[in-house]
């Protein structure tokens, strides 16, 4: 028989994304609909070490679905990957009567979810990351705020890259994914797009295309480089030295983190969060919430640690074509 939840927690935790927020109110308000008490955990799997843990009604998210960031704050917790650190989690659990977790992260929050499960705390996990790299799911939370976001600044870069007749390198976030790069490298017209899955280092290839360009009369060359890549300044300046055309790298950096979340953003973080608190009251664990084929879904957690996430082949091809 399932186990009957009267407290649910909820956490945020590695890198902050925009709809965080609509998660957390979707937990709260959910879970008191339900019936069920709720606690926010602050600063992620170190504030449940520390317990900083505090009882949440509706009023204390009243006000937040529009606000960047997350109103419980996050943090990196290298520590938690030991045994008898999870253990201390769970006892902390237990002793502040949660008997269900929702975590909001990505790869690396869902371990440490997977790891209270073992410690027999119901855990429910939501995608939550900029870079749409976790493959159980068609979506992610805070990364159609990030495109738009990075999308608008490569705009303006382009303006001025125009007028000054100079190439321009726009670093955008994906560590290991190159899934903003390649969006943005498409919105933004990018004559170059460079991602961690698909680059061979053949910077050759990008001067010879951008030496045929100016001939054919383009007054700028902007190439989108992913983080996972990185070295944008060094790369400008063996571009301009190679080409003798004046070249500028911009790192857009945590920018693409902030930020009033979209629509998109609030609604499908709305509705995991809503979906991941359901389940957890029927008595599922060890589960995340994925979106896959316009439907919500949830998965073993294990089962979606497993899966691996490549860019579409299609997609990269047009990106190719298109940039010519």
């Amino acid at each position: 028989m399932a186990k009957e939840i009267k407290t649910i927690g909820v956490l945020t935790s590695g890198g902050d994304a925009p709809g965080m927020n609509a998660a957390i109110r979707a937990v709260v308000r959910k879970a008191i609909g339900n019936g069920v008490k709720v606690k926010g955990i602050k600063k992620g799997y170190q504030g449940l070490l520390n317990e900083e843990i505090v009882d949440m009604e509706k009023k204390d998210v009243s006000d937040t679905i529009q606000k960047g960031g997350t109103i419980l704050g996050t943090a990196r917790c290298p520590e938690f990957k030991f045994e008898e650190v999870q253990q201390k989690a769970a006892e902390i659990c237990r002793a502040h009567e949660i008997d269900g977790l929702v975590v909001i992260g990505g790869d690396g929050s869902y371990r440490g979810a997977q790891a209270l499960a073992r410690q027999g705390i119901n855990t429910v996990g939501i995608p939550g990351t900029i870079d749409l790299d976790i493959a159980c799911t068609d979506y992610t939370i805070g990364f159609d705020t990030a495109i738009n976001t990075a999308m608008q600044a490569i705009d303006k870069v382009r303006d001025t890259s125009s007028s000054h007749e100079r190439c321009s390198i726009i670093e955008v976030m994906g560590r290991n994914a190159g899934y903003i790069a390649l969006w943005c490298g498409v919105a933004n017209g990018a004559e170059d797009i460079l991602l961690p899955e698909k680059y061979d280092f053949n910077e050759q290839s990008i001067i010879n295309n951008i030496i045929k360009n100016r001939k054919f009369g383009k007054t700028h060359h902007i190439i989108v480089n992913a983080e996972g890549i990185g070295h944008s300044t060094s790369m400008a300046r063996r571009i301009e030295a190679a080409t003798g055309i004046e070249t500028r790298a911009t790192i857009l950096g945590y920018m693409q983190r902030g930020g009033s979340p979209t629509c998109k953003d609030r609604f499908y973080a709305s509705i995991m969060g809503a979906y991941a608190t359901d389940i957890l009251c029927a008595g599922k664990s060890n589960r995340v919430v994925g979106y896959r084929n316009a439907e919500f879904v949830d998965f073993d957690i294990e089962e979606a640690l497993q899966m691996k996430k490549e860019i579409p082949e299609y997609q990269f091809q047009v990106s190719k074509l298109l940039s010519q």
